[in-house]
């Protein structure tokens, strides 16, 4: 039990996206396993999850910089920060959540030279998932530096300009 303390630690905010990011890993992975050892009656089944779970990803990530942009009015919010967590989330989550995207792509990229040119390459699609929710996770539950108020930044000029003085 103690390596699902490290997937999913106990005590942390947004335990429901890190347990829905290796669930949707761990389908994903015996999707592949199933696959790669019977190509043709899995080619239909594969190729469903692995569409499912891109669209999942692309649904959390575009949530994701949604809830960012509005975020990013008051705090400064990086894309590093956002979708790999860099410097906004506990140690923990960080691990487990870049832990369920280097599983996913490991696995997608074995399956897929294993059985080359068969639906398997459609796993190459599901690392979306891990990184959207990464992304969810850390709109959602990210800390981010505030954003400097402006009496700190009138004294440069407006990048837009590029040095146009009108």
């Amino acid at each position: 039990m103690a390596w699902r303390h490290r997937l999913v630690p106990p005590g942390v905010e947004g335990r429901d996206l890190l347990r829905a990011c290796w669930a949707g890993t761990w389908v994903f992975t015996a999707m592949a396993v199933a696959t790669t050892v019977f190509p043709d009656p899995m080619a239909v089944p594969i190729a469903v999850v692995s569409l499912a779970l891109l669209a999942l990803g692309c649904w959390a990530m575009l949530w994701a910089f949604q809830r960012a942009l509005q975020r990013s009015r008051y705090e400064l919010i990086g894309v590093g920060g956002l979708y790999f967590l860099a410097g906004c989330a506990p140690r923990s989550v960080r691990f487990s959540m870049m832990a369920a995207l280097g599983v996913e792509v490991i696995v997608a990229l074995a399956a897929a030279s294993v059985r080359p040119f068969t639906a398997s390459a459609f796993g190459i699609l599901v690392p979306v998932y891990a990184l959207g929710l990464s992304g969810a996770w850390g709109a959602r539950h990210g800390t981010f530096p505030p954003r400097p108020s402006d009496s700190t930044i009138q004294g440069r000029s407006d990048p837009s300009r590029n040095g146009d003085d009108v």
